[in-house]
């Protein structure tokens, strides 16, 4: 076959490739809008991907697993996975690939996805959850987006609400629909977003969302707005602990309070590590931790039960916040008051501490501190542990992966395999915690260990809110990971 014979050959699979991948891309949307099913690809989103993201996952994919996953595959299984009719559920294509190529085509793909997928047939549907957002910084702003994005039929999660201060007069509601379009970190909105000045309200994606004015908790009449049963997520770091908190359980229309920072005296939750032991028909009031340990904890879970952990030293490289100066000037923090992008920041970080409020057999054994850096986002946590049970890097590596795999942090690390990783790359993982294989170390006697672990501190943990959100909602949807 001459070159350009083969070179013909090659054009022809890329335009199969390309025509399989849009098909692809309609199946998820069907499945999505239609059904309220989601598919992921080892964790990944897939909603809103086009052509180039999702040939670029199936490679990750396949990569990842060390075996020749393709978009043909997953096209067949997404085929299959529409034709069964599913509730709403949340299932990883990636895996039912993998496991269908394990399963040396033994069975036909019909019987084979009804086998794996029978337990959803019994799921029960749930009520859609009324949320209100209190608060629309950084991280009100990118839940307002995955919250609208993931509303599909509008039966799991419902944005109703933005709670500010000041009045709301046009170019107040003029520059909030501006800052959620526009975005110099995570780029424009994949959406609509207009004003409505006789209501009050951003219509997003053409549904309204009110804003409402309020200089206290308490004095807000949510019902009053159709608003009921809902969940405020407190995004405004004013309250941070059980007392304060429990003010906004006293405005008409709120069953559920989900604070996004540490705090005191409620439940501090790592969504995925300690969920679980908290019920969530009998606690109101919720912690989603910080980033930070959102990031770190899933990971140290991993190794305290594989391997042991005596004692260790978190150092993060974080980016700088809107808490920092833009400017040399005064502040009420040591060096944080130097200019932000100008500066690598010695202070104090909570995130050792904290990991013992989602793992108790952590306490006392992490001492901790942080370097803010001159990025805009994306962080990495450096863990220098003392390990019990000595392991090599390809031990720690391979457990680690196994666990990115299948069992309960699937959501919360993932695999990174690339030798050029740096922190640009990380901006828009919805996992918290990137774990970054190529550079673990295993040095001295094998009881010796640095991990390096990845975060985008905001979009990763936004993920982790909503996560957790959900199970705070207690939305019934059956997962498949």
């Amino acid at each position: 076959m001459s070159y350009n014979e083969i070179y013909e050959k090659e054009l022809a699979f890329q335009a199969d490739r390309r025509r399989a991948t849009v098909e692809f891309i309609r199946i998820i949307s069907d499945l999505w809008y239609d059904d309220t099913v989601e598919l992921v690809l080892f964790r990944n989103q897939l909603l809103d991907r086009n052509v180039s993201e999702i040939l670029s996952l199936i490679q990750y994919a396949s990569d990842f697993v060390e075996k020749p996953i393709s978009i043909f595959d997953a096209v067949e299984i997404a085929r299959e996975i529409k034709n069964h009719k599913l509730p709403p559920s949340k299932i990883d294509i990636g895996k039912l690939v993998y496991e269908y190529y394990l399963d040396n085509n033994s069975q036909s793909i019909d019987n084979f996805i009804d086998e794996k997928l029978k337990p959803a047939k019994s799921n029960t549907i749930s009520e859609p959850k009324d949320v209100v957002l209190y608060g629309f910084g950084r991280i009100g702003r990118l839940l307002a987006r995955e919250l609208v994005a993931l509303t599909g039929k509008g039966n799991l999660m419902r944005l109703r609400a933005i709670v500010t201060r000041g009045e709301i007069t046009e170019s107040v509601l003029e520059k909030r629909a501006s800052l959620l379009r526009n975005d110099s970190v995570h780029g424009d909105f994949h959406g609509t977003v207009r004003i409505d000045l006789d209501k009050k309200a951003l219509i997003i994606n053409g549904a309204t969302v009110y804003v409402i004015s309020a200089n206290t908790p308490e004095e807000i009449d949510y019902i009053s707005y159709g608003i009921s049963d809902a969940l405020v997520i407190d995004n405004t770091g004013a309250f941070r602990d059980k007392e304060s908190l429990s003010r906004h359980k006293k405005a008409k229309g709120v069953s559920k309070v989900l604070l996004t920072a540490p705090g005191k005296g409620i439940p501090n939750i790592v969504h995925g590590v300690n969920h679980l032991e908290y019920n969530a028909s009998e606690i109101d009031i919720f912690s989603a931790a910080s980033c930070t340990t959102n990031a770190i904890t899933p990971v140290l879970k991993v190794i305290e039960e594989n391997f042991g952990v005596i004692n260790g030293h978190l150092e993060t490289i974080h980016a700088y916040t809107n808490d920092q100066n833009l400017v040399d000037n005064m502040h009420n923090k040591y060096r944080r008051g130097r200019a932000a992008a100008l500066n690598m920041v010695i202070t104090e970080t909570g995130a050792g501490k904290a990991v013992s409020k989602a793992l108790p057999s952590f306490e006392g054994k992490l001492t901790s501190s942080a370097i803010r850096v001159p990025v805009p986002n994306g962080s990495l946590a450096i863990l220098n542990l003392r390990i019990e049970n000595a392991a090599s890097k390809e031990t720690i590596n391979n457990t680690l992966k196994k666990h990115c795999l299948e069992g309960a942090l699937v959501e919360q690390i993932k695999y990174s395999l690339s030798n050029e990783l740096v922190s640009s790359d990380i901006v828009g993982t919805s996992a918290p915690a990137i774990f970054d294989s190529n550079a673990t170390i295993s040095n001295g006697d094998g009881k010796n260990i640095v991990l390096y672990v990845w975060y985008d501190n905001e979009y990763g943990y936004t993920h982790q809110v909503i996560r957790l959100a959900k199970y705070i909602s207690q939305l019934k949807k059956f997962t498949y990971y």
